[in-house]
């Protein structure tokens, strides 16, 4: 479709869908800690459990990144 192939929409899709969609979820951890009045300890403890998967999603595309560099 417009030129592109499979593998290139479903790899602009992983990078980009799935970026905007760890933004948004980071939007919305913030959004409850500021509803529930949760304060500054209370915001960080939402951000650390809540946001521990999202750190795990990006030190695995980071980790794929650097060990792709060494072999080359």
């Amino acid at each position: 479709m417009f030129g592109y192939s499979e593998a290139d929409i479903a790899q602009f899709g992983l990078t980009f869908g799935v970026g905007a969609f760890m933004l948004y979820m980071l939007f919305i951890i913030l959004q409850l800690a500021r509803e529930s009045k949760a304060g500054r300890f209370g915001t960080f403890v939402l951000l650390l459990g809540l946001g521990f998967g999202l750190v795990g999603f990006l030190a695995k595309g980071l980790i794929k990144y650097f060990l792709r560099g060494v072999g080359s």
